[in-house]
């Protein structure tokens, strides 16, 4: 079940960004050359960047809200994205089954083809998302540790001397730095 957790779980936030920015990059080629599209132009990581960690010295969130303001079809695809990431804080499978629902069908009302594709996707993933809510763990420090126990499979070939490499292998969790052997 974590695995599956992890399959649906950092795709769809993936995916979704994706979506997010090729919708941005359409409007920005649609649109002629003035104001507009400069503005559009260095939007993208502010889309896509979490409100909270917008920066206030940068001028990060009227710049925001002006590319937001500037680009009807941005600005739904945009909400609905802050949206979907309270998915992950909902308390019961209840509740975020409903927000869920919820927001399929608000991305299929939202005549925004990116978006429509998108919610049949999430639609179809809905039995991978919902056990998060039962159980919010992450396979992530998991497939880390798989990640270095290829690194050092690989790292260790010609090895010939397989007690060394199980060595290796079960010291990993102890450091932070590859095993130099």
């Amino acid at each position: 079940m974590k695995n599956q957790l992890k399959r649906h779980q950092q795709p769809s936030n993936k995916l979704y960004n994706e979506k997010l920015s090729d919708l941005r990059r359409d409007l920005h080629r649609a649109l002629p050359e003035g104001d507009q599209k400069k503005v559009l132009k260095g939007s993208r990581w502010l889309l896509l960047k979490n409100p909270e960690h917008l920066d206030e010295e940068r001028n990060e969130r009227a710049r925001l809200e002006e590319a937001l303001a500037l680009n009807q079809p941005l600005a739904p695809a945009y909400y609905l994205k802050e949206d979907r990431r309270r998915f992950w804080d909902q308390p019961d499978k209840a509740r975020a089954q409903a927000l869920l629902e919820d927001w399929i069908a608000r991305a299929q009302c939202s005549g925004i083809q990116r978006l429509q594709k998108f919610a049949n996707t999430l639609a179809g993933h809905r039995t991978g998302l919902l056990p998060y809510s039962d159980v919010p763990l992450s396979t992530g420090p998991l497939e880390g540790l798989n990640n270095k126990s290829r690194t050092g499979h690989r790292q260790a070939y010609g090895f010939r001397d397989h007690e060394f490499l199980k060595l290796r292998i079960y010291g990993l969790h102890e450091t932070k730095y590859a095993l130099v052997g």
